[in-house]
């Protein structure tokens, strides 16, 4: 598995570093203007091993993968993706809709999935709504490690006290 580039704790949030892959260049400079006008740092990527070299050196919050691509099938991307970066909400976007592309999307766990062309603000929703979902789940693996950590605190600190006590000698 491939290791994620770590997110930097001290940068302020910012709403989403999305990586957009299709191989239509118009596409592509559409949904990189749509995504950030509303704030969003966009990567764009013509194929499929481009968006893994990407993904290998920067971490995204959101994939938004076309289906046909030159060199591999989006759900083949999708799959690569899943596996060395569960983190990252995956979009699958067609323009060739066909009940095999949906379930095999649906089978390796994609986070939606969209038909093209699509409209400027439903395509805007479902990724507000995967961006919202991602730090979400975020939130809750921080707030368990958290936890985790001030349990494992408290324990060593019960641990070293009790031994403290064990060392003391008793009194007759």
């Amino acid at each position: 598995m491939a290791n994620a580039p770590m997110k930097d704790s001290t940068e302020p949030k910012k709403n989403g570093t999305i990586l957009v892959i299709d191989d239509d260049r118009a596409i592509l400079d559409t949904f990189r203007t749509l995504l950030e006008r509303e704030g969003h740092e966009v990567d764009v990527a013509e194929n499929g091993a481009e968006a893994i070299d990407k993904s290998q050196k920067k971490y995204y919050d959101l994939a938004v993968i076309d289906v046909k691509l030159p060199d591999m099938e989006g759900t083949q991307l999708l799959s690569n993706l899943r596996s060395n970066f569960p983190r990252t909400k995956k979009i699958v976007i067609t323009g060739y809709p066909a009940l095999e592309n949906a379930a095999m999307a649906v089978n390796l766990r994609a986070d939606a999935y969209i038909v093209k062309p699509v409209k400027p603000q439903e395509f805007l929703k479902i990724v507000k709504e995967k961006l919202q979902e991602h730090d979400e789940e975020e939130n809750v693996t921080e707030e368990k490690v958290m936890d985790w950590v001030e349990t494992r605190y408290l324990k060593a600190k019960q641990k070293s006290t009790g031994q403290t006590q064990k060392r003391q000698p008793s009194k007759p």
